[in-house]
């Protein structure tokens, strides 16, 4: 229950490669791209100083406007609300600055190598996130249906636990080849991935996660689908995710994106605002000390932009909240992308007709998250009865799901994140202010430790967040549907606008949703660096023949393309 995968692939020299989150729909080093001295590419020295519009101050956005401005171009950013995105980090009113919560992504995998660069470039440090049964976890509570089992390891779970993950190994080897992708992905043996992932695809993308299971002979047993549902694999709560497609669940496992997380010390939303302020070291065409919030007026981004269309010459011309009128020879979107159907008025010439079919077919999932500051970590206090943790990290099957105990030290105040939820979890929620939520939640705790109270040792008011009812992302990240494929297919490779009309290029998307391993915060930065490429291209820039960059060597990792008839 503590992986998302079966025994790692044993190899004759004993090592095992790391992972990396580059496929396997497009297994691009985006990490060796990074890290090369080269650098990422370079424009024709008479573009320098040109405007290119970057819609959305998310992750993806701030990194897409990073490394043009380190190309020598002028990124112009708009943001409707502030700098970070689904990066949320928030404090408690009239508490100590120090104690915060995560709204948005609060774990990210040691395979999401490319946003590791940007962490490490801005001198963030990360550290253990305590997810069930992890070793940072000093114990976890499985309570379903009415029992409660308290472990450390998972050996402390009954069989039944431990029958339903050897279920999950053999389903994936047996339905999905994970050790010949685990083999390959680790060695980065990219003909190896296209062909088991290209047979994949066309064998499963009518196919939901929920029925991949029942289509294994491991998972003939309802109880143990249902067990997996509430308690399995990594994090918890996948019944939420048996109607999506399994193709997207597959992306997950092979990237091993659900194992060893880690959680950025003081919030993840200081990763996007450093990037923000940072001054590069190398530059081109600006001066030394330039930085993101040096080229924008009063240090801040423009205002949310609420028409888009084009003019003459192929051009994009963006109209912000403030009537501002601005017209760029390039752009590049990252908000969610429903904006374009909703918020911001559109021209239906900004993208081919099927590619707004695919922005209209994006599917969302719900999330909400409460948070409570508390006086102490006590739940690391000892049972006298028992001798266990009093309260634990606990997966359950009523209205909480998941529950999360975050801490600094003994001595210090903590964070209780009392429920994670998603999709029809997340719903139950929505009509309830965040008061109302509390008392739900902590109903429901005390009906697991009822020797607890949680209530005196909290100190502030609670913290709450319900993705789907924020204006401007309408969701917390996008998710497959069965089918769906084809249309992430044009969303991803979008920047690639060799292949496009002349009239429908010029404005590149980039984002949680264009990405295929959304969900993650690597995937805004993959596609954030596939828009520069983009761009940089436009520009008539090239990439350093040592360094290739992804559109210098599509057409050897192109994703798998599914006949249309």
């Amino acid at each position: 229950m503590t992986s998302t995968v079966p025994n790692a692939v044993e190899h004759t020299d004993g090592q095992q490669p790391p992972i990396t989150m580059f496929g396997p729909d497009f297994p691009y080093a985006y990490d060796d791209f990074l890290a090369h001295p080269a650098g990422l590419g370079q424009i024709p020295a008479t573009e320098h100083g040109t405007e290119v519009a970057v819609i959305g101050g998310g992750l993806s956005g701030i990194v897409a406007a990073y490394e043009l401005m380190k190309m020598g171009l002028k990124p112009v950013v708009y943001e409707a609300d502030q700098i970070g995105g689904r990066l949320r980090t928030v404090g408690f009113d009239g508490c100590d600055a120090s104690l915060n919560c995560e709204l948005g992504a609060m774990r990210f995998p040691p395979s999401s190598t490319a946003l590791q660069h940007y962490i490490d470039l801005v001198g963030l440090q990360t550290r253990p996130f305590p997810n069930p049964l992890a070793e940072a976890t000093p114990s976890t509570v499985v309570d379903l249906k009415g029992e409660s089992h308290y472990a450390e390891t998972v050996d402390d779970l009954p069989q039944v636990y431990r029958d339903v993950a050897e279920a999950w190994n053999k389903c994936l080897d047996d339905g999905a080849d994970f050790s010949d992708m685990n083999r390959a992905m680790r060695e980065r043996d990219v003909p190896r991935i296209r062909e088991i992932w290209a047979k994949l695809v066309e064998k499963l993308d009518n196919q939901t996660f929920y029925g991949f299971l029942c289509d294994s002979e491991a998972f003939k047993s309802f109880r143990h689908r249902e067990i997996f549902g509430q308690v399995g694999f990594g994090t918890g709560g996948w019944d939420t995710d048996f109607p999506n497609s399994i193709l997207e669940i597959l992306r997950v496992v092979y990237t091993e994106a659900d194992d060893h997380h880690r959680g950025i010390v003081g919030g993840s939303q200081q990763l996007p605002l450093r990037l923000w302020e940072r001054e590069p070291e190398k530059i081109v065409h600006w001066p030394y000390g330039t930085s993101l919030k040096s080229l924008h007026p009063h240090g801040e981004p423009h205002p949310a932009v609420t028409r888009l269309h084009r003019t003459a010459g192929n051009q994009i011309t963006v109209t912000d909240a403030n009537g501002d009128i601005r017209t760029f020879k390039a752009a590049v979107f990252t908000a969610q992308s429903w904006m374009l159907l909703s918020k911001i008025a559109c021209d239906d010439s900004l993208f081919p007709i099927d590619h707004w079919t695919a922005i209209e077919r994006t599917h969302y999932m719900e999330s909400s998250k409460l948070f409570v500051p508390v006086d102490r970590p006590f739940w690391l206090d000892k049972d006298e009865d028992t001798g266990r943790d009093v309260m634990s990290m606990t997966l359950t099957d009523r209205m909480t799901r998941g529950t999360y105990l975050l801490d600094d030290g003994p001595d210090k105040p903590a964070v209780i994140c009392l429920s994670y939820t998603w999709c029809d979890d997340s719903l139950k929620w929505l009509p309830l202010s965040a008061n109302e939520r509390m008392e739900v939640m902590l109903k429901s705790l005390g009906e697991i430790y009822p020797k607890v109270d949680i209530r005196k040792h909290i100190i502030g008011n609670p913290v709450t967040v319900s993705w789907e009812n924020e204006p401007y992302f309408m969701g917390a990240f996008k998710a497959n549907l069965p089918g769906h494929y084809r249309y992430q297919r044009r969303l991803f490779t979008h920047f690639m606008q060799d292949r496009l009309p002349a009239d429908k290029r010029g404005i590149f998307l980039a984002g949680d949703d264009i990405s295929w391993t959304a969900g993650w915060a690597e995937g805004a930065v993959q596609t954030a660096l596939n828009a520069v490429w983009g761009v940089m291209h436009h520009f008539g820039g090239t990439t350093d023949a040592a360094n290739p960059g992804p559109g210098d060597v599509y057409d050897e990792i192109a994703p798998v393309e599914l006949p249309e008839d």
